[in-house]
């Protein structure tokens, strides 16, 4: 079949079926994924590690892993091939790490250091293979205002882009207090930046108050996405309504991974594995 008969074919079937291709639509698509940070004491102690990580993605039905990087011991091509191994041969992507970066610096020469922080790991998510790197706008400097840290951020944010262009690595800024408490101010950061290399890093369950109409408003510009068990709900926590998220996302036509991020008291050992299943039921349904 040529290409011109293909399309022909496929507008027909859609006429036929009364709607486009979902591919034509921007519908949303998720992808399960599991967060490094949901182990974080297990992978600081020791007692559980990043291939374990891996491998339990695998068994459960996940696509990839959304690689917190705080505990790896090294960043030599040795640990790092080992885990891009394993990955693969588990059938798992690998597709985000997630550093310790911070926008909001007051000074020329702080605004270079995280900027240096970025390039520095930008070599290691492309050593993995991560497509995407998660970072934080930061909190307010001291004797700043809010406006002004704002300022600061994207200032660093825009030479922390274009380092990522190199690499064909898109940035993620999180919304994660301080300046990124809520989505008004995360959604400016990135506007202002305005560089094809910069997203939103959506955590479902950071914003302390009116969670969903704040994801509401990431949605659009959302690059990856945190999923939560809990979302705060007239400032209380609440279990999340992952099917309304989904259908937050969709309609904004997200398209990528939903990691599970597990935050709260219980064994995440034992409570991951559940949640996950369910992530992907609802993922099913969506």
């Amino acid at each position: 079949m040529n290409r011109r008969h293909c399309l022909e074919t496929l507008g027909i079937a859609a006429l036929a079926g009364g709607h486009m291709p979902a591919w034509a639509e921007g519908k949303g698509k998720f992808r399960p994924a599991i967060c490094a940070y949901s182990f974080r004491d297990q992978l600081k102690n020791g007692s559980f590690t990043y291939e374990g990580l891996i491998r339990m993605a695998a068994e459960l039905g996940a696509d990839g892993v959304d690689l917190t990087t705080y505990w790896l011991h090294d960043t030599t091509d040795q640990t790092l091939f080992a885990l891009k191994r394993a990955a693969y041969r588990n059938g798992i992507a690998l597709y985000n790490i997630g550093i310790r970066a911070r926008m909001a610096q007051p000074t020329a020469e702080l605004q270079a250091a995280e900027v240096e922080t970025v390039r520095k790991w930008l070599d290691v998510a492309e050593r993995l293979g991560a497509s995407h790197m998660r970072i934080f706008g930061g909190a307010i400097p001291k004797g700043a205002t809010e406006d002004q840290a704002v300022t600061w951020a994207v200032e660093t944010l825009k030479r922390a882009a274009d380092e990522a262009g190199k690499k064909g690595i898109t940035l993620g800024v999180e919304d994660d207090g301080g300046i990124t408490t809520n989505a008004d101010r995360t959604v400016e950061i990135f506007k202002k930046t305005d560089s094809p290399w910069v997203g939103i890093n959506l955590d479902i369950g950071n914003f302390p108050d009116d969670g969903y109409a704040q994801i509401e408003m990431c949605a659009p510009y959302a690059t990856n996405v945190h999923f939560k068990s809990e979302v705060h709900v007239a400032k209380k926590r609440e279990p999340a309504d992952w099917a309304r998220v989904l259908k937050i996302l969709g309609a904004a036509g997200y398209r990528g991974y939903l990691a599970l991020e597990y935050e709260a008291t219980e064994d995440p050992m034992t409570v991951v594995p559940k949640l996950v299943g369910k992530m992907r039921e609802v993922i099913r349904a969506a």
